[in-house]
């Protein structure tokens, strides 16, 4: 690779990235989705037509694009596009209600909403203008882009590249700034440990609305020259068919897929053997999991630990045990310092740690300490190599199918249906999907609640993978005595 962006800082933003790419990787191909197979120019002249259309639609530097669509090569279009512009890139997770995107797109001051036209049986679009007739812009995928005459801006390293946002443990969801130094900066870490090369072909499963799919997918391929494969939603046959016709080499994801993949009956009818490595984490990764991935794939595998805030902390490297990758989140990369604070709450710090949060100093005061700590709410341990151990959460969250759940946000919609006095909600194991919610309920008194009733309230207003599996009734909640729910004590009766 020509020249890494962490070794040239004055070069550390995207649209230097991709200028590298398409003079380094002339003859590769970028991206692949179907039909649709761009070489790295092509891709970079179709990013220059995207971000002068928008341009050509009033974005300036410093305004913000959000953009809500499956994974694809119109995605990657539309985002790169946006940062060509020198706006931030806001984007929004295909799961959420219209209540929940309008919710982003009106804290984020979106000048622009680029969207998908139906996806998974949804009209997003036409969702939100049910609820609002006040809109920003809206482009509406597919489309040509209307390249206009314009002048694209020069950017800057510390310019703000993408507000990601996630659900804080108050149920309000803030949105995590970081500039276009830190972006390319934790990509480039996750690519270097992983060894991507351009003669890497890199199937992307995890959304590209999440860190995962966007940074350590779309800007380490931009970084290496690795072509990018989108896959919009996750089916382990497809998956296995794609690895197969693309000769796949590199597969990020939850557990789950890799479970599923092993385990699926007509696993053997496919040629995976292209597979070199996959990278997982955001849930338990059972030691067997990791054996069987190594001894009927021959695969490298590894583990890594972050989070929106801090995208990728740590990673396991090739050659760790399987022991280690099982039971490790690795040692810190990307610049970061690790430590354990208070009751073994691990502590992060260094140069990509998010600028902050959007319109919330609060909030960020809350997150990152006066030494420059962020405080991730997370418990764990580290052993005599620096190796990081997940052990518990100060933070209610749980994960579910590789999504992280706050159990507050859930509450609050709980708290508005009629006949609930009081709820909590929990995480409890599932074989699937790693953790499922189960929602603990006190009904009014008189109250005729189902536990059906419950989960049908809860689908109307929020995403899917926030929605509870299961509902228990109580006469009260457990409490200590200052009156907190005793949440552990909920998680024992469902364990």
């Amino acid at each position: 690779m020509e020249g890494s962006a962490a070794e040239v800082p004055s070069r550390q933003t995207v649209s230097a990235a991709l200028d590298r790419a398409a003079a380094s990787y002339i003859d590769a191909e970028a991206v692949v989705d179907g039909q649709v197979r761009l070489g790295w120019t092509e891709l970079r002249q179709a990013v220059h037509v995207a971000a002068r259309a928008l341009t050509g639609m009033g974005v300036r530097p410093g305004d913000r694009v959000a953009l809500c669509a499956p994974n694809s090569a119109r995605w990657v279009v539309a985002a790169l596009g946006a940062l060509h512009a020198g706006a931030a890139l806001v984007p929004i997770n295909t799961r959420f209600t219209a209540t929940e995107t309008l919710d982003v797109l009106r804290r984020s001051a979106a000048r622009v909403l680029v969207v998908e036209g139906e996806f998974l049986g949804r009209d997003r679009e036409a969702e939100l203008r049910a609820l609002s007739p006040e809109l920003p812009a809206v482009v509406r995928l597919p489309v040509e882009w209307d390249a206009a005459e314009a002048d694209l801006p020069v950017l800057e390293e510390e310019q703000l590249c993408d507000v990601m946002y996630t659900s804080g443990t108050t149920g309000r969801s803030k949105g995590a700034m970081s500039a276009h130094r830190q972006s390319l900066g934790v990509a480039e870490a996750w690519a270097s440990c992983a060894g991507l090369t351009s003669a890497d072909r890199y199937l992307i499963v995890n959304p590209f609305f999440h860190t995962f799919g966007y940074k350590a997918g779309i800007l380490a391929c931009l970084l290496t020259g690795a072509t990018i494969v989108p896959q919009p939603v996750f089916d382990v046959v497809e998956m296995m068919r794609m690895i197969e016709r693309e000769r796949i080499t590199v597969l990020p994801g939850p557990p789950t897929i890799f479970q599923a993949l092993l385990d699926h009956p007509d696993r053997d009818s496919f040629d995976l053997s292209s597979l070199r490595l996959v990278v997982t984490g955001a849930a338990v990764v059972p030691v067997v999991l990791v054996e069987r991935l190594q001894a009927e794939l021959s695969l490298t595998v590894l583990t890594a630990y972050g989070l929106t805030e801090a995208v990728v902390a740590t990673m396991c490297r090739p050659g760790d045990s399987p022991e280690t990758v099982a039971h490790t989140c690795g040692r810190p990369l990307a610049g970061f310092e690790l430590r354990l604070g208070e009751r073994g709450e691990v502590l992060l710090r260094g140069p990509n740690v998010m600028l902050g949060y959007l319109d919330d100093q609060e909030a960020t005061a809350a997150a990152i300490d006066s030494a420059g700590w962020l405080h991730t709410g997370d418990v764990g341990t580290v052993d005599e190599r620096g190796y990081l151990s997940i052990t518990d959460r100060l933070k209610d969250m749980y994960i579910c199918g590789g999504f992280n759940v706050y159990p507050a946000e859930v509450e609050q919609a709980l708290a508005r249906l009629p006949g609930v006095a009081e709820a909590a909600v929990v995480g409890m194991a599932d074989a699937r999907l790693g953790e499922v919610g189960v929602a603990h309920v006190v009904t009014s008194p008189g109250s005729t609640l189902s536990a059906d009733d419950v989960i049908a309230f809860c689908r109307e207003r929020l995403a899917n993978y926030k929605v509870p599996r299961a509902v228990e009734f109580h006469p009260a909640l457990p409490r200590n005595a200052m009156g907190k729910v005793l949440k552990t004590q909920l998680r024992k009766e469902n364990a």
